[in-house]
């Protein structure tokens, strides 16, 4: 499945936000936890614009983190209605953009918005591509146990299964156990 280039990107990082949460981290706690921790995160991907790193920031940063987790789970008519709500309270003008190496590409909010209102309308922007395409298969959670982590299923037949390498052997290994003890 393919995508604009920046529709992957926003999606890739709305996943690693919402798989900061505590059920989806691959440490099991919440991973976005401190101003440290969201400043980390920011700096792995192309944000411009104002990044005020305070207490203020990490909390708005948060919602959106929750906002896109609950847009994942929904069925696409549902997911519009999110889509809509976040696209609306940050009124938000498409425009075109070029900057920091990037070729034209969309936002809709001032660079100088709070980082957690910018975040929401590049992941609604992403979203918005996704639903009028019905791909929204390709947004799934895990099917681990005891994993609520977000999957990006950009692969061509549509079968990612589960968040990370990790909890793909896991269940492998689980799966493969089970095999051996019912031939025990």
């Amino acid at each position: 499945m393919h995508f604009a280039p920046d529709t992957e990107d926003s999606l890739e990082f709305a996943v690693a936000l919402g798989n900061t949460h505590p059920g989806a981290s691959r440490s099991g706690v919440d991973e976005l936890a401190s101003v440290d921790q969201l400043l980390a995160l920011v700096a792995g991907y192309p944000f411009s614009g104002r990044i005020d790193g305070d207490e203020v920031e990490l909390r708005d940063v948060r919602q959106a983190r929750e906002l896109i987790r609950q847009v994942w789970t929904l069925d696409r008519d549902a997911a519009v209605a999110v889509v809509n709500r976040m696209l609306r309270d940050a009124k938000a003008l498409p425009y075109l953009a070029r900057h920091d190496g990037s070729d034209w590409h969309l936002h809709a909010t001032s660079p100088d918005a709070p980082l957690g209102e910018r975040m929401r309308v590049e992941a609604s922007l992403a979203l918005t591509d996704v639903i009028r395409m019905n791909e929204t298969r390709r947004l799934r959670l895990c099917e681990a146990d005891d994993c609520t982590g977000l999957i990006l299923d950009l692969s061509r037949n549509g079968s990612k299964r589960y968040c990370s390498v990790r909890c793909g052997s896991r269940m492998n290994m689980i799966a493969f156990r089970g095999r051996q003890a019912g031939d025990a």
